[in-house]
């Protein structure tokens, strides 16, 4: 299998989506990559680290904020198992915001969306907007790049 980085990936995958002259034919298989999405948000906030992980393909690079990329599905989890110990005792949950949008083209598709991660109370504690890359793999969908960043300002240093 030959193996293509994010970097790489990125460029191919936006002059590709871009050259779809039809939207149809760009997005007929969006509602698939949007029940993966769905799924992924579903298993996060049931503190299912293994199911996050295994919508991501074996060669998958997750591009976190303030982290060196994490690359592959067992860092991945590794990752993820962290992450949601942390959202779990903080009482956190992680939604879709309205906007958003995906599609795919061939083997390739992507989801733009908006995201609000909200405490216990229904206060935001972060929103943000996030890009997932998805490759086609046996006729399944798998995420193989993901990465987002908060709307809110850093804080401030002492």
């Amino acid at each position: 299998m030959r193996c293509v980085s994010l970097r790489r990936a990125l460029p191919v995958l936006f002059i590709v989506l871009a050259g779809c002259g039809n939207v149809h034919e760009c997005s007929r298989d969006a509602p698939s990559i949007e029940a993966v999405s769905a799924a992924w948000k579903q298993a996060f906030n049931a503190r299912d680290a293994e199911a996050v992980a295994k919508l991501y393909a074996p060669d998958a690079i997750l591009a976190a904020p303030g982290l060196a990329p994490v690359r592959g599905r067992e860092a991945i989890a590794a990752y993820f198992r962290q992450t949601v110990a942390g959202f779990a005792s903080a009482g956190v949950t992680v939604a879709d915001a309205p906007m958003g949008a995906s599609g795919t083209s061939g083997n390739l598709g992507y989801d733009w969306k908006t995201y609000v991660i909200t405490n216990a109370s229904g206060t935001v504690v972060d929103r943000g907007k996030l890009l997932t890359l998805y490759r086609r793999d046996h006729g399944h969908w798998l995420i193989s790049g993901d990465t987002w960043n908060s709307d809110l300002a850093p804080p401030r240093a002492p």
